[in-house]
């Protein structure tokens, strides 16, 4: 007995860890990626229907089969274990510093931030949210973003960040972050 294509996808994606591309499944299949597109959407279909506990989702430049985010709660209880600590506030600036402006260095994101940014970029390094894409010309470190940052942010790619025109800062904030901001685009652009 044979099994259909949305099958075998179904069987990759479920073994597969991480995101796989369509031109991946693809090639695994040996089938045309128009098809291996129709059938990704015939799975879709089927697990979008009422009362199911997965999910497939484009994330990262790929596909994953994933829980259902009503699950959420009975999995934590589950899988009990400990959790990362959640980001500081320091290490949050510097991460959307990074995913808005990759590639970025290091000095740059002090001026941006006004502090050093050294221990919140080594920790963002090291939880592999970011990480190491050249040098600058000055030879210092560039960071870009990673799969795992899309992974965990939910996003195909970053073109899906929200746009920075939707942040709203407090008023007294504003006038400041608008200025660190003008000053550090300035600095960029040999100004």
């Amino acid at each position: 007995m044979s099994i259909t294509l949305a099958a075998k996808l179904e069987a990759l994606l479920f073994l597969s860890p991480e995101p796989v591309a369509l031109e991946a499944l693809a090639q695994a299949t040996e089938a045309e990626p128009d098809a291996v597109g129709a059938a990704l959407d015939q799975l879709a279909g089927c697990y979008a229907q009422e009362g199911r506990g997965l999910v497939l989702r484009e994330l990262a430049g790929g596909f994953s089969l994933c829980s259902h985010p009503e699950a959420e709660e009975c999995a934590r209880q589950l899988f009990a274990r400990p959790r990362t600590p959640a980001l500081t506030a320091a290490q949050a600036e510097t991460l959307a510093i990074i995913a808005y402006l990759q590639p970025v260095s290091r000095p740059e994101i002090a001026r941006i931030r006004g502090v050093n940014a050294e221990s919140a970029a080594a920790t963002l390094l090291e939880r592999g949210l970011v990480e190491e894409s050249g040098r600058s010309q000055f030879g210092a470190v560039l960071y870009r973003t990673t799969d795992l940052f899309l992974k965990l942010f939910g996003l195909r790619g970053i073109d899906q960040l929200p746009p920075i025109s939707a942040f709203e800062a407090p008023p007294e904030l504003e006038a400041e972050l608008r200025e660190r901001l003008l000053r550090a685009g300035e600095a960029r652009a040999g100004v």
